[in-house]
């Protein structure tokens, strides 16, 4: 399908938006392979968040092959609400949703979006 020159100009410069350069600016990030990610979080604060909605705050022990998750000094928050101290918990790959590092100074206080 052939698209015409009028079409793309209209695209380039959607509301004052030049599309084209944000594009290349988007693909300027580059990827990382899973498992260096989690590996690099290994000992340091992380937010899991599983499919449901619920988070796990607390520091990753380990993680094996399958991407299983092993937490310790974990904390449940459901709704942004925490529901209590699990301590030690191990979270099975299929269920997360995201996985993130989280700044020492950060640890403290609420859950954020």
């Amino acid at each position: 399908m052939a698209v015409s020159e009028k079409s793309v100009d209209l695209v380039k410069n959607f509301n004052g938006v030049d599309l084209k350069r944000a594009r290349l600016t988007m693909s300027a990030a580059m990827p990382i392979n899973p498992k260096p990610f989690l590996n690099g979080l290994v000992g340091k604060p992380v937010i899991v968040k599983l499919k449901w909605g619920h988070e796990y705050k607390g520091y990753m022990i380990s993680v094996d092959g399958y991407m299983n998750l092993q937490l310790a000094n974990t904390e449940e928050y459901v709704d942004s609400q925490s529901t209590g101290t699990l301590g030690e918990c191990l979270i099975r790959c299929n269920n997360v949703l995201y996985i993130r590092g989280i700044e020492e100074e950060d640890e403290e206080g609420e859950m954020k979006d």
